[in-house]
């Protein structure tokens, strides 16, 4: 694996985070592929298929006043070829989930083609102690 592949795919992935945090809607939009199918799972909701539902429901999230601020913690990044993963915790006020995002390289760009989000019992300590956080606001 290209450090540099894991090094854009992990600065896709916090560009996702950034437009959660900055509840950008316009900016996650342009995260995602418009080439490839796509799928969304967040916690609690059946998966959206149709990319604009997709952009529909995380509008609904970011413009809902009352959504959590997460602190992601312990990214992993896998690249195989033009496709990537990355998994990280994500501690809310009163869960913690653990988030699977992949990507697809479009030319110089990695673009999300899944996202999932579910509760877990692990904490991200438990991920062989690396407590790096990444606070969003």
């Amino acid at each position: 694996m290209n450090l540099s592949d894991r090094d854009a795919v992990l600065f896709a992935n916090e560009a996702f985070y950034r437009a959660f945090s900055d509840r950008d809607t316009e900016a996650m939009e342009k995260l995602w592929s418009d080439k490839l199918p796509v799928c969304c799972l967040h916690p609690g909701w059946g998966p959206v298929f149709d990319l604009q539902a997709i952009f529909k429901s995380w509008e609904a999230i970011l413009l809902n006043p009352e959504s959590p601020k997460i602190e992601c913690r312990n990214p992993r990044a896998h690249v195989y070829g033009d496709v990537a993963s990355v998994i990280r915790f994500e501690e809310l006020p009163n869960a913690t989930l653990i988030t699977t995002n992949i990507f697809h390289r479009e030319g110089k760009v990695w673009k999300m083609i899944h996202h999932q989000a579910g509760p877990t019992p692990a904490s991200p300590k438990d991920d062989l102690g690396n407590e790096k956080v990444q606070r969003l606001h």
